[in-house]
This record gives C-alpha cells, sequence and structure tokens, in this order.
C-alpha cells in the first residue's frame, strides 16, 4: 500500500466513502464513439475506463456506493452563449444526444438501484441534486474516476473540495485525450484540492 494511503485508512473508509463514475460514455471512448470520429486518440480513456470498473466492483464488494453522472444533450438546449461556443468549435451535433448510442455507459455501468446524475456541463455537481444526495448518504468523501481528467473530472474535483468533500483521484481511473493534460491536471489537483491514489491502494483499504 502506498505511504499517502496507509495514514487515511479513516479517511476513505467504506461508511464515509462513495465512488463517483463521471462520463463513463460511449462518446467520450469508444471507437464509435463522438471524440475517436473526431481524431482524438481514446487508447488512455479505454484504459482508464478499464480501471474504473475494476475500481466499481471493488467499492461494491464493500458496500461504497457508486455513482454515475453523465452528460445528456439535447437539440437546441443550453444557452445561447453554450449553443454559440460548440458552433465556433464545430461541435453539432454535441456529443452525448439524449437517447442515442454516443450517451450510453461504456466499460462501466450502473447496477440496479446506483444513481445515476445527467449534467449538461462539465460540473456533476451544476444542475444535478448529487450534493443532496451525498449528504443524504451521510458522506463526506469522494473518490472519482472517468473522465476527462482535465474537463469534467478537474471541474467536479474542485467544486467537491469548495463543498467540504474530502476529494481522492483515482489517478490510473482518470484520462484525457493527451497525456499532458491529464499529467498538468493530476499535479494542479494534487496541488490544491485533492490527493491521488491508484485503483489498486484504494481497492486494497476497501477489503
Amino acid at each position: 500500500m502506498s505511504q499517502v494511503l496507509s495514514g487515511l485508512k479513516g479517511w476513505i473508509a467504506p461508511s464515509r466513502t462513495a465512488l463517483l463514475l463521471v462520463d463513463c460514455q460511449v462518446d467520450f471512448a469508444a471507437p464509435e464513439g463522438a471524440m475517436a470520429r473526431r481524431g482524438y486518440d481514446i487508447t488512455a480513456p479505454m484504459a482508464a475506463l478499464h480501471k474504473a470498473a475494476l475500481l466499481a466492483n471493488a467499492a461494491r464488494q464493500a458496500r461504497v456506493p457508486c455513482l454515475f453522472a453523465r452528460l445528456i444533450t439535447r437539440p437546441g438546449d443550453g444557452t445561447p452563449m453554450l449553443r454559440e461556443w460548440a458552433g465556433r468549435r464545430g461541435w453539432d451535433p454535441s456529443p452525448c444526444r439524449e437517447d442515442s448510442s454516443g450517451a450510453e455507459f461504456v466499460s462501466v455501468t450502473p447496477l440496479e438501484g446506483e444513481a445515476v446524475f445527467s449534467k449538461r456541463r462539465y460540473n456533476a455537481f451544476v444542475g444535478t441534486n448529487l450534493d443532496v444526495h451525498l449528504r443524504g448518504l451521510g458522506r463526506d468523501t469522494l473518490v472519482i474516476a472517468g473522465l476527462t481528467t482535465e474537463c469534467c473530472v478537474d471541474s467536479t474535483a474542485r467544486d467537491a473540495f469548495e463543498r467540504d468533500y474530502h476529494v481522492i483521484i483515482a489517478s490510473d481511473a482518470v484520462a484525457a485525450y493527451e497525456k499532458g493534460l491529464h499529467d498538468w491536471t493530476l499535479k494542479a489537483l494534487e496541488l490544491n484540492c485533492a490527493v491521488l491514489a491508484t485503483c489498486e491502494d484504494i481497492a486494497a483499504v476497501w477489503k
């Protein structure tokens, strides 16, 4: 076990922790998804979601709640600013359209009874009842896995910290489309608001 987590057994105890899986969706991490079609290298995202699936299994065995945040977009949805921003980037249609195959989960899928939060922005807390749900569960610690490191994972982790959650990033179960973005984001998160740990170390604490 890493030196970091050897001192944090109580911090990520199953009784106080939830696992949040962010944007584990076809459009972000499958060969047929939107990002792959746009030419992005999805090798790292696919590998990260494989690790995320293993971590979810460990969480379930330890009775750590698995929560899922997913992006859902709809035609004509969003603010004028968002529509203009997407248009300027050529992101029309937006990824993860409601009821499309691109919005479906990939690699790690919610089981019956596991909470799913649909969001329209990067941050899984914005426009959802994720915070209320966590408070209701009595959880003050979040382990975060999913996609992408520099975008939705980063945005969610920082807001979680601002809301007084302890934040653990499963460092090998998150990924970006560029290694530099991934590495620098993890460095910034560790400096400012999160503890980094591997899936193996986290699962070891949960056994």
